[in-house]
């Protein structure tokens, strides 16, 4: 394996990892309204989440989804109805005092952090586009998938921690209980906008 390969690899993956996406958005969302540390379960789930499906893919099931285009668009309506169903959990979020060491109110919980990436068409196409333009085939199969899900991994890691720097930024600007309002409503509107992006 060369390394302009793997460069090449690393650059599609992040651009993949830190453009806007209900991930992103999510992760945002969640550090600003509870804290970076009880976020990162969620970070987990993402984590874990895109792992297994970087596995699924490498072992078939992203082309039997390809296949069947009935599949493609269940996933598409499936992820559609739970990213607006995030949104208006985000939207509606209520307003409490941020206290990052006190759990009086819940964060998204890292096995919606993993659910989110079996009904995420953004995470199927990072996995199918990392596997069918970056696998090697022959005897370098199964050490080219370990190197795209190390890279996934890698980047995801960065990109998380870069968007929930923002949600920890944007925690100490607001510091009433319409800012916060008007903050989870545009999360949560910016969450359902990723709906859009699903079905063009």
């Amino acid at each position: 394996m060369e390394l302009g390969w793997f460069l090449s690899m690393l650059m599609f993956l992040w651009i993949a990892a830190v453009t806007p996406g209900p991930n992103n958005m999510l992760l945002t969302s969640s550090t600003a309204n509870f804290g970076f540390i009880r976020t990162l379960p969620l970070m987990l789930g993402i984590m874990i989440g895109m792992q297994l499906l970087l596995l699924l893919v490498a072992a078939g099931v992203g082309s039997i989804i390809i296949a069947y285009p009935q599949l493609h668009l269940a996933l598409k309506i499936l992820g559609s109805l739970y990213l607006v169903w995030l949104a208006w959990k985000i939207a509606t979020s209520r307003y409490e005092k941020l206290d990052t060491d006190k759990g009086t109110i819940k964060p998204v919980r890292l096995y919606q952090g993993l659910l989110l990436q079996a009904l995420n068409p953004k995470a199927w196409l990072m996995g199918i586009g990392s596997i069918a333009s970056y696998s090697l085939a022959g005897s370098n199969y199964s050490a080219s998938v370990i190197a795209i899900s190390i890279a996934m991994c890698s980047v995801n890691i960065v990109a998380g921690v870069i968007w929930m720097g923002f949600g920890t930024a944007i925690s100490r600007l607001l510091q009433s209980r319409k800012s916060w309002a008007i903050f989870n409503f545009t999360m949560g509107v910016l969450t359902a906008g990723c709906v859009f992006f699903i079905w063009i």
